[in-house]
């Protein structure tokens, strides 16, 4: 397939929702992906083995962990030869915690101060340092390696969320760092688009993930989608494309923007 045929492609995260859904569609396009995954590896297997085309790789690291996501970035330069898109998708967001509430909930007036505490440090220890120290590894790599001639130094997507605008008062860690995920990848646009490497971050509303199902299957589900003018969520599917779009060779010109992916449910 053209021009995609030999990129190699990182997505963090790809065990599930749109992760899963990203792998699938660089994989369509003619890419090898790794399948990345933290904990889930029965899920993570069987998005690999039904990806279509070959190359492809799983590989496990914790996000939380400097010297895991190096070795993640180590990892798969080695399996796919040269990563030419980086995609920082795995996020947190429920509470990993045996015995914690479904969503991770540490609203300021009903928490106690160590769940406080614990919920800001474990978010954003996954949700921003977790894709600042992945960026730091691949963009140092993508600089060292040569891309094949027809494709560009590299290309960095990251998945944040309209949650850093709209604010999140049940689960404030996540919308202040997805916001910081966001300016993060401003400055990286800044940084890198010298060395050729295009940066932009997607910010998605809700989105009809297995995850989610719950919320838009329950009482709240009809408000939920009530949000969006057009009356529903965004599927997995849509969110991948557009990530695919944004990684795109041509799409350099879009780098350092925040793209709302939103359906319309918040406006700025």
């Amino acid at each position: 397939m053209d021009e995609h045929s030999s990129r190699g492609v990182l997505v963090t995260g790809a065990s599930r929702g749109v992760g899963a859904a990203t792998a699938r569609q660089f994989a369509e396009r003619g890419d090898r992906v790794v399948v990345h995954y933290r904990g889930a590896e029965d899920r993570a297997r069987e998005v690999l083995e039904a990806l279509p085309g070959t190359g492809h790789t799983l590989l496990r690291a914790d996000l939380t962990s400097p010297e895991e996501t190096q070795t993640l970035a180590a990892q798969a330069a080695e399996a796919l030869g040269r990563i030419d898109v980086l995609v920082n998708n795995a996020a947190l967001f429920l509470d990993p915690e045996p015995g914690g509430s479904r969503r991770g909930d540490h609203r300021i007036t009903d928490t106690d101060y160590d769940s406080w505490v614990r919920a800001w440090r474990t978010t954003l220890e996954t949700n921003l340092m977790g894709p600042a120290n992945l960026t730091f590894c691949v963009a140092r790599h993508m600089r060292e390696v040569s891309p094949a001639e027809t494709h560009p130094t590299g290309r960095i997507v990251n998945v944040g969320s309209r949650g850093a605008f709209r604010g999140e008062p049940d689960v404030p860690a996540y919308g202040a760092s997805k916001a910081g995920l966001h300016a993060f990848g401003q400055s990286m646009a800044v940084a890198l688009a010298p060395h050729g490497i295009g940066v932009v971050s997607l910010a998605p509303g809700f989105i009809a993930t297995d995850m989610a199902a719950s919320v838009l299957e329950g009482p709240s589900g009809d408000t939920v989608r009530a949000q969006s003018p057009f009356g529903r969520v965004a599927t997995p599917e849509e969110v991948a494309a557009a990530i695919c779009a944004l990684a795109e060779p041509g799409a350099e010109w879009v780098s350092g923007a925040v793209v709302d992916f939103n359906g319309a449910s918040h406006l700025r």
